[in-house]
């Protein structure tokens, strides 16, 4: 029996279909993000327009996207974890979560970036940096007739009773940074001391580490502990907040990459990797009202970003505050000391 036209030209569209189906195909990607939202959303769209790969991406702080990692130890749901402060990625990469990965373009990053590879053992990578501060509405210190506070110290005085927010350093990497930095500056008991007589001036504690200047600008708040880059976003916006780099000195982030061991879909983890570090993407962060400095030495840095060639920064210890036992022990004492106080 002779095979009709019709036949013959099913088998011919059959057999185009399932040639045509490679190339046609879609990877696909689940990012866990810990950047500003807006960056977020930035990376995703033009990840996906560049690449076609399908992105499922949720953004969660950096402590909650920590938590998240050690509850899915056993069955990863995220491939890539992108952004947030580097202690958390430091932490997730001493307990094994996440995986050995050496971009291609890491002999191009900057010293900080390439050390936060070398003390995970290459299971993070450094993104950008960000140096911690405050802000302040200058409106609401005017209106009350409130001096503008210029260090660390200024904080905790009891004019600024009920003037202060930061956030809980159990859900947010800024918040664990700054108690970090006051237990480098100032010696553990010191640093718990202040952070006892701040508690006094502490009006909430968010979840998320950008929020308080956001309070801030929306007159909520008169100060908020954050990163400078945070700060300088409200300020481009238009809001009536200040930025202080505090007088004694401050600690910073290197805000950092990893991909999850067990990752599901780790082809298209690594692509993410190597696009997230490329300069012409780092330098599209400033679309995004992102003002850290770029990990690349090839990336532009945003105008307005702050130099961390004129700031005092101290010498962050990232290996020791970045360990996993370090954390918890910072953490349970401030649950224990400064969480349970009145205010």
């Amino acid at each position: 029996m002779k095979n009709s036209p019709y036949i013959l030209s099913l088998a011919f569209a059959t057999a185009a279909t399932f040639c045509a189906a490679p190339a046609m195909a879609k990877g696909k990607l689940n990012v866990l993000c810990s950047t500003d939202t807006d960056w977020c959303s930035l990376m995703e769209t033009s990840f996906e327009a560049e690449t076609g790969i399908d992105v499922s991406l949720i953004r969660k702080s950096s402590g909650e996207a920590y938590a998240q990692l050690r509850a899915e130890a056993q069955n990863p749901k995220i491939d890539i974890w992108w952004g947030g402060t580097g202690d958390p990625h430091l932490q997730a990469a001493a307990e094994k979560l996440t995986q050995v990965y050496k971009p291609k373009a890491l002999p191009n990053l900057r010293d900080w970036a390439q050390n936060q590879a070398k003390v995970s053992g290459y299971r993070t990578v450094g993104v950008y940096a960000g140096a911690l501060g405050f802000g302040y509405n200058e409106d609401i210190l005017k209106s009350k007739g409130l001096p503008a506070p210029q260090c660390w110290k200024d904080l905790a005085k009891p004019i600024y009773k009920g003037e202060v927010q930061i956030a809980n350093p159990n859900s947010s990497g800024t918040s664990y940074t700054a108690l970090a930095t006051f237990v480098q500056m100032m010696g553990e008991d010191q640093a718990f001391d202040f952070l006892a007589q701040l508690h006094k001036n502490i009006n909430q504690y968010t979840k998320s580490g950008s929020a308080p200047i956001k309070a801030a600008s929306n007159g909520e708040t008169a100060i908020g502990i954050t990163f400078i880059h945070d700060i300088v976003k409200q300020v481009k916006k238009g809001y009536p907040v200040k930025a202080v780099a505090p007088c004694e000195g401050t600690g910073y982030e290197v805000g950092s990459m990893s991909i999850v061991k067990g990752a599901r879909h780790l082809k298209e983890a690594k692509i993410w990797a190597e696009f997230a570090l490329r300069p012409d993407i780092q330098t599209m962060a400033e679309k995004a009202n992102a003002y850290q400095v770029p990990s690349n030495k090839s990336a532009t840095t945003p105008p307005g970003a702050p130099d961390f060639d004129t700031l005092k920064l101290i010498d962050y210890d990232f290996a020791k505050y970045g360990a996993a036992d370090t954390r918890q022990h910072l953490l349970q004492r401030w649950d224990n000391e400064i969480k349970s106080l009145p205010r």
